[in-house]
């Protein structure tokens, strides 16, 4: 069975996804990074493809991305450094990345060597899902990899139903219409987006990302859904500590409350 559906299985609420960019602080930290993640307690893995143009994310996404493109990050390096972890991660891996360098790679090149490293889904935010459904979802079925759609407060039921007829592992709920980045807390309208959403019985498990920073953000999410993914934090503590390590035990804290 594909990971990411024995960890929703297996563990359906208070699930924790964490994102971090690859080749970002260091280019080789890869793997380091995915050990102390899985270590820390981290239930899922998402991995980043920087891209020079990443529209969906906030600034400190955005220079993580720079960053790793500056130190000579691609795909290719990407997929390496993935292999050498293979055998001993457990939790999910899930690639997220924009369009254009994945079709550039060729996305059956893409889908071979995600299943070839270990890689349970992806995340491609730019990916229009009627294109998804006639193109790309009879590959990345093939290769047993997940196609993971977002929604955002913006999206019509009816929209969000077709999405959940197509969705494969889960559904990632946006928390806002602004790109990523850490808030102290939700409004009420966006509690007022996640109650509605889960009360549509849909069929996929859902995630809620953006704005996931410290226990308050974290705890209304996994009220919400099964759970939550965290990125711009931990993208920030990776700058600030020497370590991978000391960048998971901080992030833990902060969300603790401690």
């Amino acid at each position: 069975m594909n990971k990411i559906n024995a960890l929703f299985r297996d563990r359906p609420r208070g699930i924790l996804s964490v994102y971090f960019t690859a080749g970002f602080p260091r280019p080789g930290d890869t793997p380091a990074i995915i050990r102390a993640l899985e270590a820390g307690g981290a239930a899922m893995i998402e991995v980043g493809i920087p891209f020079s143009d990443p529209l969906a994310d906030g600034p400190v996404i955005q220079q993580s991305s720079a960053v790793a493109l500056r130190g000579g990050m691609t795909l290719e390096r990407l997929f390496a450094q993935l292999a050498l972890v293979r055998d001993e991660t457990r939790v999910p891996i899930v690639l997220m990345g924009y369009l254009n360098p994945i079709m550039q790679y060729g996305f059956e090149n893409f889908c071979r060597d995600c299943r070839e490293t270990g890689v349970s889904g992806m995340i491609i935010p730019d990916l229009p899902l009627d294109d998804y459904a006639r193109e790309y979802k009879p590959v990345a079925d093939r290769h047993d990899l997940r196609v993971i759609m977002l929604v955002t407060p913006e999206t019509p039921d009816e929209r969000l139903r077709l999405i959940d007829d197509h969705a494969g592992g889960f559904i990632y709920m946006v928390s806002s219409a602004a790109v990523t980045g850490a808030r102290p807390r939700f409004d009420e309208e966006q509690l007022a987006y996640f109650r509605r959403i889960n009360a549509m019985g849909l069929r996929n498990p859902r995630l809620i990302g953006f704005g996931i920073s410290n226990k308050p953000t974290l705890d209304a999410a996994s009220a919400h859904a099964s759970g939550a993914i965290i990125g711009s934090k931990f993208v920030s503590l990776l700058a600030e500590h020497e370590s991978p390590a000391e960048a998971v035990q901080a992030l833990f804290q902060a969300l603790a409350g401690e």
